[in-house]
């Protein structure tokens, strides 16, 4: 698990944002229905996000953070990975996470971003689209860009680069990522070392991505969270870093 269930994004609210948000159910162009949660403005957003959970799914984490985003004039749309096996029920924390994401497929998963990209993109202001993921995630958040969705770019935190399940990464799959790429690392990490967060960053410079890897010294996997004190610098720096390339690759 990336996150403890009393987890939250280090980020704290803006007092008096106008923003909406609303529990959804989106169908994929395979016919699967998957639940979501999408937050906004309440006037026009000036770009959307795609937000992609850790292995938990839609978990109440992503749901703030989508709430964050709203505040910062952004249309976010939280998914879920499990609609192919698990329904749109809400769940509660002792789902079994662990016997679902094995289940899920990279063509699936690009499937259901799909159907966020169009929804945000049928709401004003929501031409340009990011996605932005944490852990497994942050994974998917890079390989979008090869979904053919016309991402304006894609932001990962402590995503795996290497093949997972019998399905290439990131890093095989370089060549074909068709957007800016933002990665968020942290130094000791336990499951992505850093010789696997070189080889990503070579693997986007050779196949012309433009990209920026941060790693952050000291930072375990999923530092991006409020109970993280000790690491509250590098997600204040990371959330800067998120805000900056949406506004660098968001048209005027």
């Amino acid at each position: 698990m990336c996150h403890d269930p009393d987890s939250g994004p280090p980020i704290p609210p803006i007092a008096g944002a106008a923003v909406s948000h609303d529990d959804l159910v989106l169908e994929s162009a395979d016919g699967n229905r998957f639940a979501a949660f999408a937050a906004g403005p309440d006037t026009p957003a000036r770009c959307g996000v795609v937000v992609l959970p850790d292995v938990r799914g839609l978990h109440h984490f992503y749901e703030e953070l989508a709430l964050r985003l709203g505040e910062q004039g952004v249309a976010a749309v939280a998914i879920d990975y499990f609609g192919r096996t698990a329904g749109v029920g809400k769940r509660d924390e002792d789902f079994p996470y662990a016997d679902h994401v094995p289940l899920t497929t990279a063509a699936g998963i690009q499937a259901d971003v799909a159907a966020a990209v169009a929804h945000l993109r049928s709401q004003a202001g929501g031409e340009a689209v990011f996605t932005i993921g944490f852990c497994f995630g942050g994974r998917h958040s890079w390989l979008s860009t090869a979904g053919g969705h016309g991402l304006a770019g894609a932001i990962g935190f402590y995503g795996s680069t290497g093949p997972r399940n019998g399905e290439d990464g990131p890093i095989q799959r370089a060549a074909e990522l068709r957007a800016p790429i933002l990665a968020l690392m942290g130094s000791a990490d336990q499951a992505i070392s850093p010789a696997d967060v070189a080889a990503f960053d070579s693997a986007l410079a050779e196949a012309g991505v433009e990209h920026e890897v941060i790693t952050y010294d000291g930072a375990p996997h999923s530092f991006f969270d409020r109970k993280q004190q000790q690491f509250a610098d590098a997600s204040a720096d990371a959330w800067q870093r998120v805000l900056g390339f949406l506004e660098k690759h968001t048209p005027g």
